[in-house]
């Protein structure tokens, strides 16, 4: 039967749970971001080699190790969160993660402790990594199970939004200190700063944490399935993990194309500057904002797939042709403009996608299952975005050479959505 309207227990009004149960995801897309975009200053610091492009590219080695580590968290904390419940899980996921964040803001430069400063801050980002591999599937889970009948999709799609105010709240300390210090001194203490500000919040959002409630639905479930269980449900149920997996595929591709990948590209490739990329960001994420609960609430009226086919779709069509009048047109407001319609398709797919990803997983492995399709999109597609982009426009010599791999990310999920809807009996109605 369905679970009842009230989900939560009485005194915890919804959108108090909401803000709850968000705010990890904040902090740990915000570190997230400042690692990509601070990876020069951060590669001076800890990774120091005979050349720049060598040190860069192993601190770009160490920030994609956070990826690796998000299939591996998925699964042993997502059973985890399957067998304790929600509440408990995600205070486990906070705190590591919270380790993860200071460790990296406090590590000495490799001048001063040497080899020990880069196996520190390797440390911190697999902590990261572990933890970020069951926080959205947690989260996700957490919005799905606690929304009122009929508005699943715009609960649901408050898990990417409140990534999007950790990107604005970024690029806007990012863009404070490029105004109020010069180069050399961001680069010999300034990069830390908004580190600092992520440990700050961290005793809040614990606070905020520990006041959550287990949702109705988890709390009136017969069996709690144990790690063997889960793993083994998991093992049976591998053909939806992988249609799962490639079902995220357009969102963590374009989502890092319009964010991690942006402020590189406006200074790399199109030649801005620091803060005209950084403004296009912030816009970016406001814009992700907005879209998401839109979509989210678009899906609920009219279902899942109309969405999903229809932003697929729209971005195979739309993607390297947008970015191609970009790179012959550059300026900030071409990027403005190129990046929002970018924006428009990742929300309106994002929105319906959480969900839909909710709905598809057995129940008993419900977050496991989420955390294990979203994570390995996210180490295939989404973490590698920045160094494909940067490759293809290196092999092709085109500038708009990223459309291509959005393109192909979102071939992958309308793929995926015509799968899983192939039959009525995996149809994505409700989870039960």
């Amino acid at each position: 039967m369905h679970p009842s309207p009230s989900t939560l227990a009485p005194g915890q009004s919804k959108a108090a749970a909401v803000f709850r149960v968000t705010a990890g995801n904040f902090l740990e897309q915000f570190d997230f971001f400042l690692f990509g975009f601070y990876a020069t200053q951060i590669a001076n610091v800890f990774f120091p080699a005979a050349s720049e492009f060598a040190s860069l590219m192993m601190t770009f080695a160490v920030f994609g190790a956070g990826f690796l580590m998000r299939p591996l968290g998925a699964i042993v904390l997502g059973a985890y969160i399957d067998d304790v419940g929600r509440r408990k899980g995600l205070i486990v996921t906070l705190s590591i993660m919270a380790s993860g964040t200071i460790l990296i803001a406090f590590v000495p430069g490799y001048s001063t402790i040497g080899l020990l400063a880069p196996a520190l801050v390797l440390v911190g980002r697999l902590l990261q990594g572990f933890s970020a591999g069951a926080e959205l599937g947690g989260v996700s889970v957490y919005l799905a199970e606690m929304a009122t009948p009929g508005r699943k999709g715009f609960f649901t799609s408050w898990q990417s939004a409140s990534q999007q105010v950790a990107i604005v709240v970024a690029a806007a300390l990012g863009f404070a200190l490029n105004q109020s210090l010069n180069a050399t001194a961001i680069a010999a203490w300034g990069w830390r700063v908004p580190f600092f500000v992520g440990c700050m919040i961290v005793p809040f959002i614990f606070l905020l944490r520990r006041n959550l409630q287990e949702t109705q639905e988890f709390k009136a479930r017969q069996h709690r399935p144990t790690m063997k269980e889960v793993f083994r449900t998991l093992a049976q149920n591998w053909p939806v993990v992988i249609a799962g997996m490639m079902l995220v595929a357009m969102t963590t591709a374009s989502f890092y194309l319009i964010t991690v990948y942006a402020p590189t590209f406006g200074k790399t490739v199109l030649h801005l500057s620091t803060a005209d990329s950084l403004l296009v960001t912030l816009c970016v994420a406001v814009s992700n904002f907005v879209w998401l609960p839109i979509g989210g609430a678009i899906s609920d009226k009219i279902g899942r797939r109309p969405l999903l086919v229809g932003m697929t779709v729209l971005a195979i069509a739309t993607a390297y042709p947008a970015l191609s009048l970009l790179a012959h047109a550059p300026s900030f407001i071409n990027m403005l403009l190129v990046l929002l319609w970018l924006s428009f398709m990742y929300g309106m797919y994002n929105g319906a996608m959480v969900v839909a990803l909710t709905e598809v997983m057995p129940v008993q492995v419900r977050v496991a299952g989420f955390s294990l399709a979203y994570s390995l999109a996210t180490a295939v597609f989404g973490g590698f975005t920045p160094a494909i982009s940067t490759a293809l426009i290196h092999m092709t010599g085109d500038k708009a050479a990223p459309g291509y791999w959005m393109s192909f990310a979102a071939a992958c999920a309308l793929l995926a959505t015509f799968a899983l809807y192939r039959r009525r009996a995996v149809t994505l109605t409700p989870a039960h």
